[in-house]
């Protein structure tokens, strides 16, 4: 009778501090929501008394008055969400040839000495190049169109993938591959089922990062001829004198790039969780 007394106390006890938890988080992700608005409330008065300060005209329009109107009325174009799908289009290729190039020879320098050794100069090097730099060679190589803006923001994304994945590799819990090796797993064994799970975060970390790049250098590398796209829409806008369109592309272009890193944000949180 007293075990069953006791389990139900402990039991009850359980349920509330798992109610006690919950609501600490609710406090805590309401507090920081609390701390985030006020934020970007500051900032768009900022925002309001930088413009108002100036006895421009043509300054007026680029306040957050006319800007949010007139990104609400882009928002209703069919043309504006086929240019957000153009850059977005471009962000995930940049992104995957960042994969695609940066996990392997991020894995070879991680695991091989002599190859981090001799890569890694080169490597950094390579790294403090300005993306941009590279805009006339692309455009010769690869002629006008979306090849070239490919190429640079491969260029661009590829070394915080590849750092972070090598960082990942050397920083493995090394019992985990003395494991493997007392379990005679193979190069490829030890490599599918201990190292790539155990990258995972790291992989994740340098894609937050490569994203942040890629939205940064996408939009200069929109404007090499293309006909679509967020940075060809910041040429239409100024050449159309629309100042106010401008504006609100401009605020588009921040809100999406924070729609993606808060999508990456999410996806290391529940990554982290497993």
């Amino acid at each position: 009778m007293s075990t069953s007394v006791s389990v139900s106390v402990q039991a009850r006890g359980a349920v509330v501090s798992e109610h006690a938890r919950r609501r600490r988080v609710l406090s805590s992700t309401l507090r920081s929501l609390a701390w985030g608005v006020g934020g970007l409330t500051a900032g768009v008065l900022l925002w309001w008394l930088a413009i108002a300060a100036s006895d421009s005209t043509l300054m007026q329009q680029f306040g957050p008055g006319p800007a949010l109107a007139s990104l609400i009325d882009m928002l209703g174009w069919s043309d504006t969400w086929l240019h957000v799908g153009a850059s977005l289009q471009r962000i995930a290729v940049g992104l995957a040839i960042s994969l695609g190039v940066g996990v392997p020879a991020g894995l070879l320098l991680g695991l091989s000495s002599r190859a981090h050794a001799a890569l890694t100069p080169l490597f950094q090097f390579l790294r403090m190049i300005s993306p941009l730099s590279w805009m006339p060679i692309a455009v010769m190589a690869f002629g006008i169109g979306d090849a070239p803006i490919y190429f640079l923001l491969g260029v661009a994304g590829v070394w915080p993938v590849l750092l972070n994945t090598a960082s990942g590799v050397r920083h493995l819990n090394p019992r985990w591959l003395m494991l493997g090796r007392s379990l005679a797993a193979t190069r490829l064994e030890t490599l599918l089922y201990l190292v790539l799970p155990g990258i995972v975060g790291s992989v994740l970390t340098g894609s937050r990062l490569a994203i942040g790049v890629l939205w940064i250098v996408l939009v200069p590398c929109e404007m090499l001829g293309v006909s679509a796209g967020l940075g060809y829409l910041v040429l239409d806008t100024r050449d159309r004198m629309a100042y106010s369109e401008l504006m609100a592309v401009i605020v588009l272009i921040g809100l999406i790039g924070y729609v993606l890193d808060s999508l990456l944000r999410s996806l290391f949180a529940v990554a982290g969780q497993k």
